[in-house]
């Protein structure tokens, strides 16, 4: 895995004048913010040696190295999921590589559907917390001493200082931005009623099938960690509606340029 890490590293440093600072992933319908960077160049994954390669709709799998107000940044636009049969170490890869780039900040954005019944579709949440129900934790196996320690911390995942000046600019800009537990789930089939309604008593007030595993090796390689979520469906036990990933696509596509906007604020602030 190191050997793999150090060779995806070094053919990216190839390419790059300066070290990025911040490593964004964009999920589901939700990469205007690319749109506005000042783009050097973008890589498909599978020209990026050991990468993964994005299977999803609405994920281009694409390797953005550009700046956006004057922050150097990597995005990806597109990310990888359990349910694609990647192991957790194929998922977190793009993070490790990320942070040996030089990266400080992990910014997140995917979509998400709400279990708070206060929610509506098109609402955008910072998170404060998360629940991994995912069965398993990238961690395990033996530990990349040279990343982080055996037992990470995880008191303060999402930096508190990160989401007050979230809150501020979404204030200024009269954004809603709602707060809350994000959940991860391995997925692809969508939640029950029973399943919903047994998130929403766990205290979750989104749920989702990725994110959890990146942040997990996020805190592991101590980054300052973000994550806003798009609402793309609000889920409510007793009265549940049929949901397409093609009405997911479409809502995360109305969200993306309020998203974007509230994204470049922040960086712009760091």
């Amino acid at each position: 895995m190191l050997k793999k890490i150090h060779e995806a590293t070094a053919f990216l440093k190839s390419k790059l004048n300066r070290p990025p600072l911040i490593g964004m992933i964009t999920g589901t319908g939700l990469g205007d913010l690319t749109h506005n960077m000042d783009v050097y160049f973008r890589l498909p994954y599978k020209e990026i040696p050991h990468f993964p390669k994005s299977t999803i709709t609405g994920h281009k799998g694409t390797l953005v190295l550009g700046s956006l107000s004057n922050k150097p940044i990597v995005a990806m636009e597109g990310r990888f999921h359990i349910y694609e049969g990647y192991s957790l170490n194929d998922i977190t890869f793009p993070i490790r590589v990320m942070s040996k780039l030089g990266i400080q900040y992990l910014f997140i954005s995917s979509a998400a559907g709400g279990l708070n019944p206060l929610f509506r579709p098109g609402d955008i949440m910072v998170v404060s917390d998360h629940i991994n129900l995912t069965g398993n934790n990238p961690l395990i196996g033996p530990n990349l001493d040279e990343f982080g320690p055996r037992f990470p911390d995880m008191s303060k995942v999402y930096d508190p200082e990160l989401i007050s000046l979230a809150h501020r600019h979404a204030l200024a800009n009269r954004i809603s931005l709602k707060q809350g537990i994000y959940v991860g789930i391995v997925g692809p089939s969508l939640e029950t009623p029973s399943e919903t309604r047994f998130l929403r008593l766990a205290g979750a007030d989104a749920v989702g099938m990725s994110t959890v595993s990146e942040v997990i090796i996020g805190v592991h390689c101590g980054l300052k960690i973000m994550v806003i979520v798009a609402i793309t469906n609000v889920n409510l036990p007793d009265c549940m509606n049929q949901t397409s990933i093609d009405e997911v696509i479409t809502t995360a596509n109305t969200i993306s340029p309020t998203l974007s906007n509230l994204w470049e604020k922040i960086i712009g602030d760091l």
